[in-house]
């Protein structure tokens, strides 16, 4: 397969023009397509805001240069538009989707969702896959006639299945959903506007969620680096990350390793995107799909690397894990993070005065469970800067987290 230059649209590609639809109808814009539209709402909404202040790996005072759950999105929306348009596909719905994808991730990144987990255990646990579902159809408010963003049935399906179907066609809970059940957000909404969770989403979908992992390998390695987690001796000695680099010493000799690095990172983002091109190419050759509906009944994903750099991508995420997300220094902050929002849930979970107005308001009609999630959703709403403020309000003792 040629990687499309004209931008011409692939018959498997998603038309806005044919879309779904949105829950609730919506006369269509004069000058925007359904999906360019999506991208728009999704990127004057609040919580599309505060992932400016939202944790990627370090916490918003470790330095001005690290990504934040804001600059790593919009990483992920250009390497997503850069596939779509290779593949043919529609790169607004691309956009939309990764623009979405982290919107329900709370304070302080993975610790932050790992604490609210336990807080919810025993009312369903908590999910930011189904938290950003919950995000762009309920906690939104902004407009006269519905909550929520009112976005559209392929917008919505990508959010909730870009990771491949959540169930069997009866229903029955497939992959990490096996154990604990799909989340109660996702099949709530689907009872009415139906995702079809048994079903591959669009192959737009499964491009956002290959670049999110483009993105996320890249730039972890880049402020890993900046940190000084690791060196560059030490990232060098996984396969493909050496390979680059000796390319790099050897092309040009004395080179500094500040350029060093920034050339390694725009070299491995331009191999990986590569990659998943000419891979999703095959595999599309192979399949023929004449329609965005087969791409969804595929029996298997049309998007993904090939299997030499399925492998590289996996010893590149086996290094960062010890070396960055699990280092004492990341674990350290992390740790007394997860301790905030737990203290945060723990005293607004007894004291419910102390939440906002506007967030007690028809509490006590509430049984104990959906109590708990409209507190979740407050907290997950938090910036790293808010909760920290909210927690030096309620508190004697808050870290400083550094």
């Amino acid at each position: 397969m040629s990687i499309n230059t004209a931008h011409s649209r692939a018959p498997y590609a998603c038309d806005p023009a044919l879309t779904r639809g949105r829950l609730h109808p919506e006369p269509v814009s004069k000058s925007r397509s359904a999906f360019r539209r999506d991208c728009d709402r999704i990127i004057h909404s609040t919580a599309f805001r505060r992932l400016k202040h939202k944790t990627q790996v370090f916490v918003f005072d470790e330095g001005d240069h690290y990504r934040t759950r804001l600059t790593h999105t919009l990483e992920v929306a250009q390497v997503a538009r850069a596939l779509a348009r290779a593949l043919g596909l529609d790169e607004d719905l691309a956009e939309a989707l990764a623009l979405a994808h982290d919107l329900g991730h709370p304070p302080f990144g993975h610790a932050g969702e790992r604490a609210l987990d336990e807080c919810l255990a025993v009312f369903g646990g908590f999910d930011h896959n189904a938290q950003t579902l919950r995000v762009v159809t309920t906690l939104e408010r902004r407009y006269p006639a519905f909550d929520g963003l009112n976005l559209t049935w392929e917008t919505l399906e990508g959010l909730a299945k870009h990771n491949g179907p959540l169930t069997d066609r009866r229903g029955h809970p497939l992959g990490r959903y096996r154990a604990h059940g799909v989340p109660e957000t996702i099949l709530d909404y689907s009872r009415l506007q139906d995702l079809q969770l048994w079903s591959f989403a669009s192959a737009e979908a499964q491009v956002a969620a290959f670049a999110d992992d483009i993105a996320y390998d890249a730039h972890d390695i880049d402020d890993g680096l900046r940190a000084e987690l690791f060196g560059l001796d030490d990232i060098a000695a996984v396969p493909l990350p050496g390979k680059i680099i000796g390319e790099i010493h050897a092309a040009y000799p004395g080179l500094d390793a500040a350029r060093v690095v920034h050339e390694f990172i725009r070299r491995l983002i331009g191999l990986l995107i590569e990659d998943v091109t000419a891979e999703t190419g095959r595999k599309l050759d192979a399949l023929a799909p004449r329609s965005a509906d087969d791409i969804r009944a595929a029996g298997s994903p049309v998007v993904g690397f090939s299997a030499e750099l399925g492998n590289a991508d996996h010893a590149i995420k086996s290094f960062l894990k010890p070396h960055m997300y699990r280092h004492s220094r990341v674990m350290r902050v992390m740790d007394q993070a997860a301790a905030v929002v737990r203290e945060l849930f723990t005293r607004y979970s007894s004291d419910t005065a102390a939440l906002p107005a506007e967030w007690q308001e028809g509490l006590g009609g509430l049984d104990e469970a959906a109590r708990a999630r409209r507190i979740a959703d407050f907290i997950a709403g938090m910036t790293d800067r808010y909760a920290l403020a909210e927690h030096a309000r309620l508190f004697d003792s808050t870290p400083e987290l550094r």
